[in-house]
């Protein structure tokens, strides 16, 4: 484990404030990152490493940066359905987005060129069945927070660093998901020692219809009970 390794760094690594005092963490992660070192299992939370030779297959066939760098994509965009090309790095590398994978799409009402996945595409041919979902603020359906303003005007950021007073929509607010459309935000938070689910605020984006507002008090009912907890709003 890295908290075995002795620091014997010279220069220590420069913390963003997540990474204090964690010179031995960064080079084992950048060492994998290189192919170096590998995760060989764990010790309850904590990694346990070694090195690649001895954890991966010796016939193993690493892909060249420009196949790896297609597979990424290809695999991002699955995972998004939607997306756009991406941007380049000063190097001209591939840094975000969907490359050259998909099917190139416009997006009505939205500017410049999108991708989108062939298996998605496919898939509005068959029966759509629209359901109300509380998705988690790290859903990639609302992860990338341009692309969710951009193509469903869904304007969210997630509060937890931010002081109490500055927060719109509340520490964890959780996404609403309603048909096609994000339609608003719950601020709610579990107690489970006294068995409640605190439900603070639902904020609608816009005026919602008694079908939207009863479709999502539903969903809310369904996580209390899913938790085993009751609702209660201060």
């Amino acid at each position: 484990m890295a908290g075995e390794i002795e620091d014997a760094s010279e220069v220590p690594w420069a913390s963003s404030g997540w990474t204090n005092d964690k010179n031995v963490l960064r080079m084992i992660e950048l060492l994998n990152r290189m192919g170096e070192v590998a995760v060989a299992g764990r010790r309850g939370k904590l990694r346990t490493w070694d090195l690649a030779e001895r954890v991966y297959p010796p016939d193993l066939r690493l892909p060249s940066p420009a196949e790896a760098l297609k597979v990424e994509t290809v695999r991002r965009l699955a995972s998004l359905g939607i997306a756009r090309p991406g941007r380049k790095d000063s190097s001209g590398g591939e840094v975000l987005g969907a490359g050259d994978a998909g099917v190139p799409c416009t997006v009505t009402g939205v500017d410049g060129e999108w991708r989108v996945d062939p298996e998605a595409l496919a898939a509005l041919e068959d029966e759509f069945a629209p359901r109300t979902a509380l998705l988690s603020p790290f859903d990639r359906l609302v992860y990338d927070r341009d692309r969710a303003l951009d193509l469903f005007g869904f304007d969210y950021v997630l509060e937890m660093y931010k002081p109490a007073a500055k927060r719109r929509w509340g520490y964890f607010a959780l996404p609403i998901l309603h048909g096609e459309r994000l339609v608003g935000k719950l601020d709610a938070k579990v107690d489970h020692k006294s068995g409640l689910l605190n439900v603070f605020a639902v904020h609608e984006d816009f005026p919602w219809t008694a079908e939207i507002g009863d479709a999502v008090e539903a969903e809310i009912e369904a996580l209390a009970g899913w938790l085993g907890v009751e609702i209660v709003r201060p």
